[in-house]
């Protein structure tokens, strides 16, 4: 697929998209001259924009421009510090400007929920980021477009796994047992997936931070809000976009190990005779491609954008990557002398994907270099006849790298589909209705076989074993709201209200089964396994559906263009809690004043000081989390058959409510030096109380030994900053840095709750780092009073003679016992602030954007180090010796402790991209040609060891977003972490 994918898309698509340039292009040029209307002095640098398209230029320094445009074309003139304006074209060839200071520089519209605002007008902490301020390069997913881009949002993908998910944290870490990740609003879709739209398809996304934002949202707001806004067509001519890019990416970083003669020098070495770079084998130089190809117009009472986005990825690792095919309609249509206008959005997504196993890179990290690839025969100590050839040790915890990525299959299929339509009507300039409806099908299929000769994936011991699963999750959204706009006085008030219900619907099925004849079907013929009659083969299903009922409102008032004012509730019944707590209240109000008109403050374009409180709510993830479930234990053999056994799963709660999180936020908004400084601060108190945990119950009176429950608190604290400095701006060059920064602490306030409690005592451990070697160690403490992501363990301090490491005796009894008198904090998986650093820059026709993005304070426990750098627990097994900076031949223990957990500082060059826009000639048949080379993460700047020092904000074992993440027990680099990779992308932008 890829082989065709690259020899016949990109062509094609070039090929149309010139052919309907060619058909469209009725280019004219046009000249003028932009001013300040209140001096008449020319403005240099300003920019010129042809409306609906992305073709532009700047004014010289003495404010003059010329620009080809298409026929009925309007042309956009914007400044920072003035108020833009557009102009249509009309039969003129000579079009002058005069722009209009806008002393507030704050009126951009910010999308918030249920609505917009200008931005002067918000009393929360919300931050809007525009598709110009999006990160560049290979992006294939919407997270990747903030990453780094906000203030206390973090979006973490340890490694470079093409298939991985991206964990996102906004302010911290607000709850430990329930939903952690932001709600997702797609074009008013609550609750939508960011797989079912294209980066390229999007124009804005706008992060609800604090509680008065996402109070609108109730149940579902506690982790912050992410909406998102996707490209709209405009009026007029038809405008047609091809982007398209081809990347190569390469392995950044790995783990070092010995080569074989490192190897072999080490006292207890196994020289199996060959030489063998098992990193490099398993490892490739990746090739993708993107094109995107839209087409978008209309009339004054119709617009329309269709978009068209194919992905074809590799990923570093041999035998991993994706194809992917999205495709979007969106459409207005206004009627009634444009009192009613109706949305239609279509998108639909389709991913065929190829998960590499990270098993491989781990394996490929440990085994003897000089161990052969493949050996045929039987008997030698590396027989692999058996194996299909490849080299295999009969010896615990021992497998072929390269067996691992050849011979398993790990194959799935994503599919999404979304639709949603929206009616409005407006009875008066004031006074307006919208009815909202949308359906989402999301459906997750994934395959896997391990055939007869993998000695890895259990296919040898059951002769072939192969796995199939199906998820699919449906939900359909109905909303209504009212928006009544008063102006009494000085005073302009906004009025919503509103009704939601939401429907989710939720299937899927599992199937295993192995002992099979031939591995000819693979995952294909489930019904070849003959484990299912023998009781070994497993089969399983389910269907669940829960529902959300809310009653919504909002009051915002502007007084004077000074004071503000906003107060919201949403009353919110989901069938996911206990029957004695369906229902939930979730206000929050906030203010504002702008300083800047009521005091005279020199330099200062605009300074608002703004408050806000709100209560939001977090919902369990199961749909029956609140009552007595019964589920299947497993298979007795009776009377000849395998007969399969059924008991309790869970206990009821009938009081089970919605964990609620209380926030306080202290902002500033501010404008400076004409506008050319802008920023925001933001101090936040946040307290997240009924923790939804499972905690421990006796049996009997309880069926089932662990119960769902409303227990402990949470407390963070947080501060966050925003810069941005429009630093030069002339006709030639322009520089504008800009620098976010955000810290935050978490306390654990509590863990029990009478005689309940989560742990024993208020005191938990997670994190067990297993055996051999390790000892089965917890290397993470939660315990109330202290803070969330102590790293817990001995602290090294020497090494004895015997060569096991000498551990300082903490509680000084004269003696180190392996207990917790004689542990201590060694670390915290959380950072001490994060940063994202940019700097833009124009010359000419060139663009230039340096992206840096940071973590400092957190550490990182290096488990490649603490199983695998001790000598006599590696080469005494025929295991390779991690050789990092620490690493020290004395050593043969590999004991959990303090030398393992290393300072994860870094900074990382992120992204930088070049791009030169081509000067058309008049009559060309393009309104836009630019190209571009991008980097990203062409370098990291660290003192860690490790593969990523990326924060671990959740211990997940396989560092994938499969919902198995445990959020207390931050701070652990695992053994399949994919390799860091670094990509080069050369892109294209056309415009017809």
């Amino acid at each position: 697929m890829r082989q065709r994918l690259l020899k016949y898309v990109f062509p094609v698509v070039c090929l149309v998209a010139l052919t309907f340039g060619q058909a469209l292009a009725q280019d004219r040029q046009v000249s003028g001259k932009v001013t300040d209307a209140e001096s008449g002095e020319g403005l240099p640098g300003v920019n010129i924009l042809e409306a609906g398209t992305s073709n532009g230029t700047v004014t010289d320094i003495n404010g003059n421009y010329t620009i080809s445009v298409g026929a009925n074309a309007s042309i956009s003139f914007s400044f920072v510090g003035y108020t833009p304006q557009v102009i249509a074209v009309g039969s003129r060839a000579v079009i002058d400007a005069a722009l209009e200071l806008d002393v507030q520089s704050l009126s951009e519209v910010v999308v918030v929920g249920y609505g917009t605002q200008d931005k002067k007008e918000i009393t929360s902490s919300v931050t809007s980021v525009k598709a110009e301020d999006f990160n560049k390069g290979t992006v294939n997913s919407p997270a990747q477009l903030l990453q780094g881009k906000v203030a206390g949002l973090n979006v973490v993908r340890p490694g470079g796994d093409p298939n991985g998910g991206f964990k996102i944290r906004l302010r911290g870490v607000s709850t430990v047992g329930a939903n952690a990740e932001p709600l997702v609003v797609i074009d008013g879709v609550i609750g939508g997936s960011l797989n079912t739209v294209d980066p390229n398809d999007i124009a804005s996304i706008d992060v609800l931070k604090d509680g008065s934002a996402a109070a609108i949202y109730g149940t579902r707001g506690s982790s912050g809000v992410i909406l998102i806004t996707t490209k709209t067509g405009k009026a007029g001519k038809v405008s047609v976009e091809y982007n398209g890019s081809i990347a190569m990416e390469n392995v950044a970083r790995t783990i070092p190990v010995m080569d074989a003669a490192e190897y072999k020098k080490i006292p207890g070495a196994i020289d199996l005779g060959s030489d063998t770079d098992w990193l490099d084998i398993l490892t490739r130089t990746a090739y993708s491609q993107v094109h995107n190809l839209s087409l978008g117009g209309g009339t004054s009472s119709t617009t329309y954008r269709a978009s068209l986005n194919v992905r074809d990825a590799e990923g570093v690792g041999i035998n991993s990557g994706f194809q992917q095919l999205n495709g979007r309609l969106n459409l207005t249509q206004k009627a009634l002398n444009d009192k009613a206008v109706f949305t239609v959005n279509i998108s639909s997504t389709s991913k065929d994907a190829t998960y590499g196993d990270a098993n491989s890179f781990r394996y490929g990290i440990i085994t003897n270099p000089t161990m052969p690839i493949y050996d045929n025969t039987t008997t030698s100590p590396t027989a692999g006849g058996n194996f299909a050839g490849y080299a295999e040790r009969d010896i615990f915890d021992w497998y072929n790298p390269l067996s691992i990525a050849e011979q398993n299959i790990h194959d799935g299929k994503d599919t999404r589909l979304l639709t949603s339509i929206r009616g409005e009507y407006n009875f008066t300039s004031n006074f307006r209705t919208a009815v909202f409806y949308s359906r989402q099908w999301e459906s997750d299929w994934r395959g896997n076989y391990s055939p007869k000769t993998a000695k890895f994936g259990g296919g040898f011991g059951r002769s072939g074993l192969a796995d199939i699963s199906r998820n699919d999750r449906f939900n359909e959204l109905f909303e209504t709201t009212v928006n009544y706009d008063i102006t009494a006085g000085d005073a302009n008030i906004a009025l919503l209200g509103g009704y939601s219900y939401q429907d989710f619907q939720n299937e899927g099925n599992f199937m295993q089964g192995g002992n099979f004849l031939t591995d000819a079907f693979t995952y294909n013929n489930m019904g070849a396994a003959l484990d299912f009659a023998n009781g070994l083969g497993t089969i399983s299903s389910y269907k669940n559906s829960n529902k959300l009922v809310a009653f919504f409102g909002r009051a915002n008032m502007n007084y004077q263009g000074t004071y503000f004012l906003s107060a919201s509730a949403r009353y919110e019944g989901s069938t996911r809690f206990g029957a004695n707590n369906k229902w939930g209240l979730f206000p929050a109000v906030s203010g504002g004043v702008t300083l800047s008109n009521l005091f005279d403050l020199p330099g200062v374009n605009s300074l608002k000081f703004r408050a806000s409180w709100g209560i939001t709510g977090n919902q369990p993830g199961s749909s029956y989390a609140s009552l007595q479930r019964f589920g299947r234990q497993g298979n007795f053999f009776i009377d000849g058959a395998y007969v399969p056994s059924y008991g309790p799963v869970s206990n009821a709660n009938p009081d089970l409510a919605w964990e609620t999180k209380n926030e306080i936020d202290f902002g500033l908004d501010f404008a400076a030096l004409d506008s050319r400084l802008t920023g925001t601060l933001d101090f936040y108190k946040r307290n997240t109380k009924d923790l939804i945990l499972q905690v421990t119950v006796p049996v009997p009176p309880n069926l089932f030994g662990s119960t769902l429950v409303n227990i402990g608190e949470l407390e963070n604290i947080g501060f966050e900053a925003a810069f941005n400095y429009a630093a030069v701006n002339t006709s030639d060059f322009s520089w504008t840095p800009g620098i976010n920064f955000s810290t935050f602490s978490t306390t654990v306030v509590s863990l029990t709750s009478g005689d309940l409690s989560f742990g024993s005592g208020g005191v938990l451990y997670r994190a067990n780092m297993g055996s051999p070697g390790q000892n089965a160690t917890n290397l993470v403490r939660v315990k109330e009073g202290e803070k969330l992501g102590q790293l817990w363990g001995p602290v090294q301090v020497g090494i004895l003679d015997n060569g096991t490491p000498e551990f300082k005796d903490i509680d000084g009894d004269g003696t180190f016992c392996d207990c917790d008198d004689d542990r201590t904090v060694v670390g915290n998986g959380l950072p001490d602030f994060t940063f994202g650093f940019n700097n833009s820059f124009t010359y000419k026709n060139f663009d230039i954007n340096l992206f840096f993005r940071g973590a400092v304070g957190h550490e990182l426990y290096n488990s490649y180090r603490g199983f695998y750098e001790n000598t006599q627990g590696t080469t005494t097994d025929n295991y390779n010796v991690v050789n990092t900076k620490y690493f020290d031949p004395e050593i043969k223990d590999a004991k959990v402790n303090s030398s393992h957990v290393e300072k994860a500082d870094f900074i990382k060059l992120d992204n930088a991209t070049v791009g030169y826009r081509v000067n058309l000639a008049p009559g060309s048949a393009f309104s836009n040609f630019r190209v571009y080379l991008s980097a990203q993460n062409p370098f990291v700047v660290t003192g860690y060891t490790g593969i990523d020092p990326e924060v671990r904000f959740v211990d997940s074992f396989d560092d994938s977003n499969d919902g198995n993440d445990d959020p207390l027990a931050p701070g652990v680099e695992r053994r399949v972490t994919y390799f860091t990779t670094r990509v080069f992308t050369f892109g294209i932008n056309l415009g017809f």
